[in-house]
Order: C-alpha cells, then structure tokens, then sequence
C-alpha cells in the first residue's frame, strides 16, 4: 500500500515535473550512464528489483538471460517471436513500442508535440537539413516509457541515407513536461535520419530524441555512440540499407520517436493520441498507387 500511495504521488504532474526537470539534469543524465554500465550482477538485480516497484516493468518477452548490468536490461534483445511484423507493402509498421502522442498532419512546417504546443519542423531537423519533402505531410510520436523495450527498427525496406546529429539538452519528455516546455523535442538531443523507401522512393525520416537518464543512441550502421559529449562530425552522409523490421539501433533507457511521412500518407485504422503500439504492427498506410 505504501509503494502504491509512493506511485500516486510520484503521478501527480507538478510533482513530476519538479523532480524529473529541476533537477540538474545533465549531471544527472551522466551519472545513471556510470551507474548502469557497472558490471555487477548483484547490483544489477538489485536496482531492476526497485526498477519494478515504480513501473510496469515485464521481461517475459526478454531473451532469458542473466544482466550483468542495468545498462544490459535497458537494451535487452527481445526473444525470437516476441513482435510480429506487418508484411503488407502498402504500410509502414511501428519502429518501436511505446504510446503514441502527437500525430496526424503535418501544417505546412508546423507539428505539435502536445495539445496547444506547436514547433517549427525546422527547429528540429536543423538549420542544414531541407524539410520540404513533408510539408502538408504526417507525423507521428511514439513516446517510450523507462520499462519498455528501447530498441528500433525499419518501418519498411528503406535506405538511410542522411544523418543530422543535434546535441542539446535533456528535458523529460513525459506529459508533464511537453505541456509546460515549449519546443521541447527541437531543444533535446536528436538524430535526424533521413531514408527512402525501396517502394515508391518515398522518403521519410524518423526522429530519435533523447531525454533525462537517456542521452545516448546507437545507431548500428554508425562505429560510434552519440551522446551529449560526441564531438561530431554532425552530419553524415550514409547508405545503410535496411529490411522492414530489421533492428537500427536502440535508447540507453526510454525516450521518443518521431515519424515523418509526406503528404498522400495517412494514419492506419485504429491509431491516434494515446495508442498503445507494439513494433511491428501496422502504423501508416502508403499513398494509393505506390
């Protein structure tokens, strides 16, 4: 009852908000770096103990295994079988898990990460990068919470063929801080990365943004992590090649994924703001004719 009246409090928003954001975020970010690559079975399983009371935390679908670190259960493989992938070559499937936040059309450059919260595309690609493919185009935000499975993957055959890297800060991105931190994804630290896809050369670029205890993505076709101390090169050029469903890389903890998709593309049946979405599973439907 204590943990559940502790999990209550922890919910209510000005309280989250307060400890998650005024904090020192950075410092805070580079210490659970070093606290959860230390190697130390014990301290693993203690930390993943407490880990549970506070979140819905479920390794079932984990390949079974014992973590020699926190850093290990945070990007844990998922056991063969554990998602299905849409095959339909007319969809884009879910890159990821999480619960989808903002989505739907793009207004001419503008997107919205919460209700009432608008930002310019611009802001968040990056002064380098041209965004007219998706004006008047869609989008859609996938929000990963600490316990879920952090790796992503292709939505569809496709090649990448751009990275923008983008450091910056490490503000939460749970609701409570998207509706009170304007511009919130263009002020965090992204990738930016461009692809097309193998069916109808449509491009799209998916957005990682890290938060607070994050900081860090590893991209499997990139010999480096990016992180808040990454010293560049800030853009590169690529020509990665990837399956649908086929791994990309993963967070070091829980953060938020955006896709864009230009105009003709449309949400698949079922989704919109509070979806629970599974990777793999159907996300955005192709223009007719592709």
């Amino acid at each position: 009852m204590k943990i559940d009246a502790l999990r209550r409090l922890l919910a209510q928003e000005d309280l989250n908000f307060m400890l998650t954001n005024r904090l020192p975020r950075i410092a805070l970010t580079r210490l659970m770096g070093w606290f959860s690559h230390i190697r130390s079975p014990l301290l693993a399983r203690v930390s993943i103990a407490v880990w549970r009371l506070f979140t819905d935390l479920d390794l079932s679908d984990a390949q079974p295994r014992r973590y020699a670190s926190l850093h290990e259960c945070f990007t844990r493989e998922l056991r063969p079988g554990a998602r299905v992938v849409d095959t339909d070559p007319d969809c884009l499937s879910s890159p990821c898990d999480g619960i989808v936040g903002a989505c739907g059309a793009v207004v001419g450059t503008v997107v919205w990460q919460a209700k009432g919260s608008p930002y310019a595309m611009q802001d968040l690609f990056g002064a380098t990068q041209d965004t007219t493919p998706f004006h008047d185009g869609i989008y859609i935000t996938i929000r990963l919470t600490s316990s879920m499975y952090h790796r992503f993957h292709a939505p569809h055959d496709c090649r990448i063929e751009h990275l923008t890297y983008l450091s910056g800060d490490a503000w939460n991105v749970n609701p409570a801080a998207l509706a009170r931190v304007q511009r919130l994804y263009c002020r965090n630290e992204r990738a930016v990365l461009r692809a097309r896809l193998k069916r109808g050369g449509h491009p799209i670029a998916l957005v990682p943004v890290a938060a607070i205890l994050v900081a860090s993505i590893r991209l499997h076709f990139l010999d480096t992590l990016l992180h808040l101390s990454y010293p560049g090169p800030n853009e590169v050029e690529c020509d990665a090649p990837f399956t649908r469903g086929q791994e990309i890389g993963w967070f070091e903890h829980g953060s938020t994924l955006i896709l864009f998709a230009p105009a003709g593309f449309r949400l698949a049946e079922g989704i919109g703001a509070g979806s629970r979405v599974r990777m793999g599973q159907s996300l955005m439907r192709l223009p007719d004719g592709s």
